[in-house]
């Protein structure tokens, strides 16, 4: 049987598989849909963002990740994306597809029950869901694994947390949600402690 293969002999489902092929993936389809919303929709796509309380926008739970307000909005969202998502990915595909669900179901769910009355959307809820997670793993787990990364997020993004601060036009309640998402994500995937040496019980009494 016939396969297709890249020039390094992997082939593109595999590479569509990688986290790395993932997080371009979810990119790809955030452009595709701004494009046809932007130049097919007449930007009515927009509407269909997380409304809070209302029924025609729980759905928006599930769509909202994908849509923008516009193009400025979109790459605002791109680089933090690919970025902070890259650095959940070093620990794992499985890390990241979780942090990244939860950062959109869980945190998109807080937003429809408790933001403010208004349209949110973008990216930027899971975006700051990269950002808990990864400070959560830090403060949870207390490795250098999980250290380094926060500490590079931090160093890159520190200046999101004016993301918190409430906003006219800007969702944070969405990115506070998504930021609580993300250290729920952490906490629930914290590896535990490996016990020290001397820690070890090896039958014996230890000295004073």
């Amino acid at each position: 049987m016939a396969v297709v293969t890249t020039t390094d002999g992997r082939s593109p489902l595999g590479v569509v598989r990688s986290t790395g092929g993932l997080i371009a993936l979810c990119l790809m389809v955030m452009w595709a849909v701004e494009g046809l919303d932007t130049f097919v929709f007449g930007d009515r796509l927009q509407q269909s963002g997380i409304q809070p309380r209302q029924a025609r926008g729980l759905d928006g739970i599930l769509w909202a990740p994908f849509l923008h307000s516009g193009w400025r909005h979109l790459i605002s969202n791109t680089i933090p994306f690919a970025v902070l998502g890259g650095l959940v990915a070093v620990r794992g595909r499985g890390r990241w597809v979780t942090v990244t669900a939860l950062s959109a179901l869980l945190g998109g769910s807080m937003t429809w029950l408790f933001a403010g009355s208004g349209n949110h959307l973008g990216a930027s809820g899971v975006v700051f869901g990269y950002l808990g997670a990864l400070v959560g793993a830090a403060i949870f787990e207390r490795r250098p694994a999980s250290i380094a990364p926060a500490l590079v997020a931090i160093l890159l993004y520190s200046g999101m947390v004016v993301g918190f601060v409430p906003q006219t036009g800007l969702s944070w309640e969405g990115h506070v949600f998504g930021a609580i998402a993300g250290l729920t994500a952490a906490k629930f995937l914290a590896e535990p402690d490996s016990p020290r040496p001397e820690d070890e019980d090896d039958g014996y009494w230890s000295g004073f």
